[in-house]
């Protein structure tokens, strides 16, 4: 494990700051395991390079408005990213800048003053429990209608802008559904309605799961040995119905195609146990590293993701390191474009 190196270098003018004007026009790396070969496709050429009888699993989670912009009594800024619940008054979040965000302080939100929010307490990985201080206001009596009302998209810390009202659809898949996630499945961002109508007339399916994408996806790995890495803990539901369907798919010589990593993590999660997926609910910090045995999934769609991050630490576990990284290269010589709102990789 400790001879694979996660990280290479990237420009920064490769870090995508927008979607594509269209989203499955992106640009798709096409990788075949078993012949070792690549291919630059067009994300729209997705029904050409699978088989009728394949199913695609997808992540309908949906991204909270999870940031919110508060002042202190002074009017010094705080920036609250709310990352798990834990009850309808309570949640936990991370503050921006730390040193405005101590134990007892008292914030307002900015887009609604009278609005108040209190720091109960400070934990030792840096979270704060934030919970609301007062029910003033006749429309907002929860900490997710705050979110609702006034947050902001969460977009990730490498794109260097602000938050715009297109990113409310831009940074969130059409078939979101489950309020829960901070960060979009994002390679689910490619999808649209008249591509998924073109899959189901080639014959391929699709399944859905809920995975809530929480902080653990921002962390990079910093311990030598990625097994040492503590992964966050994230909600899951894999119905009896989706279950039942991928059985079908493969006792019908069909493939499954997880689109995105948290998808992967979900099926195999619940495939630890008996080899094979089992539906169920809970908690998951299921760490896939090189040398995992996968046991629920044939293929992968997913984007280009951030050195040394458990994401791409996935895909070279899936794929093996070495020929990963000779697609990154490829993808970096090619000017792809790169993260969230970047291109895409189909590996099979």
């Amino acid at each position: 494990m400790k001879t694979i190196d996660f990280d290479y270098h990237l420009p920064k003018d490769l870090i995508a700051q927008f979607p594509s004007e269209k989203r499955d026009e992106c640009r798709l790396l096409y990788l075949d395991r078993a012949n070792r070969s690549m291919e630059h496709r067009s994300f729209n050429d997705l029904p050409d390079l699978l088989r009728a009888g394949d199913r695609l699993i997808f992540n309908n989670t949906k991204v909270l408005h999870a940031r919110v912009l508060c002042r202190k009594d002074s009017g010094a800024h705080v920036e609250l990213l709310f990352t798990e619940c834990i009850n309808n008054y309570s949640w936990k979040a991370l503050a921006r800048p730390a040193k405005n965000a101590r134990k007892g302080l008292s914030l307002s939100v900015e887009k609604a003053p009278s609005l108040r929010l209190h720091i109960d307490s400070v934990l030792p990985e840096g979270t704060r429990i934030i919970s609301l201080d007062n029910h003033f206001s006749p429309t907002v009596n929860t900490i997710e209608e705050i979110m609702q009302h006034f947050g902001e998209m969460p977009l990730p810390h490498y794109i260097k802008r602000k938050p715009q009202e297109s990113d409310n659809n831009s940074y969130q898949t059409i078939f979101a559904r489950e309020p829960g996630a901070i960060a979009a499945p994002t390679a689910g961002l490619h999808f649209t309605e008249q591509l998924l109508h073109r899959l189901e007339e080639k014959g391929i399916s699709a399944s859905f799961l809920t995975l809530h994408v929480g902080i653990g996806t921002f962390r990079p790995v910093l311990a030598d040995d990625p097994r040492d890495h503590q992964m966050h803990e994230e909600h899951f539901f894999l119905s009896p119905d989706a279950v039942s369907e991928i059985s079908k798919t493969r006792q019908n010589g069909g493939r499954i195609i997880a689109v995105g990593t948290t998808v992967v993590r979900a099926l195999e999660h619940c495939s630890l146990k008996a080899g094979f997926p089992i539906a169920g609910s809970g908690m998951t910090r299921l760490m896939i590293v090189p040398g995992f045995t996968f046991n629920a999934i044939d293929g992968i769609i997913t984007n280009f993701h951030v050195p040394r991050s458990t994401l791409l630490m996935l895909v070279c576990a899936f794929a093996g390191g070495d020929f990963v990284f000779e697609a990154y290269r490829q993808a970096i010589h090619e000017r792809y474009r790169f993260y969230s709102y970047g291109d895409a990789m189909l590996i099979i």
